[in-house]
């Protein structure tokens, strides 16, 4: 998360893309620095019975990375003007996974669905750009002020007409109902037999 823990916002836009190499060499070639190394993340989204946290567009998750956080998102009342997508977030690091999850189902909570990916992640002026590999596509993620976003995008060579403002549950829903997908988790393993993409639904960047 960048700096915007002063109104605990996050301000973002991804990207769909065909390849991440290239891009990966042209952070490295603009001097990017390379904030976390490739790593895997598994995820779990949580909510009550009735799934009243996604009704209301609020995100209730746990990840494990190389640590383990505990994540809120959640719609801004006042919705803000602007042509990227603004949350309210707020996360903090935890020192145990499973037990977290334990304390969540104890009051209530359900785990509802897993998403994984494998996320690099780099530092490019005042925006953090996360490489994404999902396993339905590949992404780039842009997050810090708008303005910055926007300046970035356009020194990398991503089209932002093309900027998606969905996160990756909403483009799995997308894809689950276009494509009647027997599964709920996007894992890598419910995706290894399957042909259906990201692009059958988004355009590519460029």
């Amino acid at each position: 998360m960048t700096d915007n823990t002063h109104q605990n916002l996050e301000i973002e836009v991804k990207f769909l893309v065909r390849d991440l190499d290239p891009l990966r060499q042209k952070l490295i070639d603009l001097g990017a620095n390379l904030k976390k190394d490739r790593v895997y993340e598994r995820n779990i989204r949580f909510d009550n019975a009735w799934d009243g946290l996604r009704l209301q567009r609020k995100l209730l998750r746990l990840r494990q990375d190389t640590r383990a956080r505990i994540t809120y998102k959640g719609e801004l009342e006042q919705p803000v003007a602007s042509e990227a997508r603004i949350r309210k977030e707020l996360e903090m690091e935890i020192e145990d996974f499973e037990t977290a999850a334990a304390i969540l189902e104890l009051i209530g909570f359900e785990q509802k669905q897993v998403y994984e990916k494998y996320r690099e992640t780099f530092e490019f002026g005042q925006v953090e750009v996360v490489l994404d590999e999902l396993p339905f596509g590949d992404f780039v993620e842009l997050e810090g002020q708008e303005i910055d976003i926007r300046e970035a995008a356009g020194v990398l060579g991503l089209n932002w007409s093309k900027r998606i403002l969905d996160n990756y549950l909403a483009i799995m829903d997308r894809l689950k109902n276009e494509h009647l997908l027997p599964f709920n988790d996007l894992t890598f393993d419910n995706f290894v037999q399957s042909e259906v993409s990201a692009s059958t639904i988004l355009e590519f960047s460029g």
